[in-house]
Formats: structure tokens, sequence, C-alpha cells
């Protein structure tokens, strides 16, 4: 069965970007794997997902047959987003270390598509269940210092924070590439190397 891949890719700085590389070097590999695969890109820095407001958080509860054509606008920005992840078999983010955290297209993108009823539910015991199943997702991310090992590792809220919110929305199968180390002398050198070999498509 052909593979369908949704690449999400949230640097703003292009070609020039670390992480982008290290995402663009996830999809060959799935590609490899899976030659027939069909990817399909978004890339937030080029097409920015707004910040959550008062319309936005409205057109998300109003009865469909209810919503002002206003609302009807903005839900569907959230919609058309949450398509692509129903659709998709795997997921590749391009999450580059921004102070510590993710940037905020990525984040902004993230609230769009953690919808109540929609991407999650809570059971009648009041346990959140994520809606979207049978999902892989792997996270490319590029930082200037090493963050999973060494006295910063508790300053990494990259990818405790993706794991948590795609677990909660159902996406529990994650694997993220590295490639740390950027600005260290001695690592720097083959730090998107690494990160490289270290891609394991299942």
């Amino acid at each position: 069965m052909t593979k369908k891949v949704l690449y999400i890719k949230s640097s703003p700085r292009g070609a020039a970007s670390v992480t982008n590389k290290l995402g663009g070097a996830i999809i060959e590999k799935i590609k490899e794997k899976y030659p027939d695969a069909v990817v399909k890109e978004r890339d937030l820095a080029a097409d920015d997902f707004p910040h959550l407001d008062e319309l936005q958080i409205g057109s998300w509860f109003a009865p469909a047959d209810a919503r002002s054509p206003e609302q009807a606008s903005a839900v569907e920005v959230s919609d058309e987003a949450i398509r692509d992840l129903q659709e998709a078999d795997i997921y590749v983010i391009g999450a580059p270390f921004y102070n510590f955290a993710v940037p905020s297209t990525l984040k902004a993108y993230l609230d769009h598509i953690t919808r109540p009823g929609v991407t999650f539910r809570y059971t009648e015991e009041g346990k959140p269940e994520g809606l979207l199943r049978n999902k892989k997702a792997y996270i490319a991310t590029a930082s200037s210092g090493v963050y999973t090992e060494g006295p910063f590792q508790a300053f990494d809220h990259v990818s405790p924070y993706l794991k948590f919110i795609l677990g909660f929305v159902g996406v529990t199968d994650v694997s993220f590439v590295r490639a740390e180390g950027l600005k260290i002398e001695g690592v720097k050198e083959r730090a998107f190397e690494k990160g490289v070999e270290s891609i394991v498509v299942a």
C-alpha cells in the first residue's frame, strides 16, 4: 500500500536550515524504504498559522450550521491541517531548537491541530484519548549545543513537549533525529553526519 507522508517544516531559514536538511534526509530514507511514497509538504515559515484568538476558538465550538461566515473561514485553517494529518501514514516534522523550545510557527500549528472531539476526546472516566491512531512520526531537530546528555539536558523543551503533545492526539510512535552541538568545536564537524546516520525508517 502506498505510504502517504506529511512533511511539516517550521524553520524560516530555508535551504540554510540544518533542521530542513535533516528533515530532507529523513524523507529520502523513507523513499528508499517505500519507493512509491507520496509526500505532501507544508512549510509553516511560508504559510503561517494564525495564533489562536477568540474568533478561531469560537469557530471550533460553534455548530457547523450555526457558524458565521467569519467563523467558517477561520475553522477551515484548522480543518485542512487536521485532514492532512488524518490522511497521512507518516509525519516528518522539522522542529529547530529555538530558545530551548520549538518555533512559534510550529506551536501555532500544533494549537490548531489539537482539537477536542476531532483529534482527541475525553472518555466517560475523564481520561484523554488521542484520535490520530496508527501513525509514525519522525522529528528532525538541530541545536547549537548538546541536549541529549550532560548539564544542559534539563533545558531541552523540544523533545518532551513534542512527544507529549503528539501522544496526546494519539501519535505514540515517535522517533527523534538530531544534529546537535553545531557550535561546539570537536562536535560540530560530524554533527549533521551523525544525525543522518541515526535515521532508521521502520
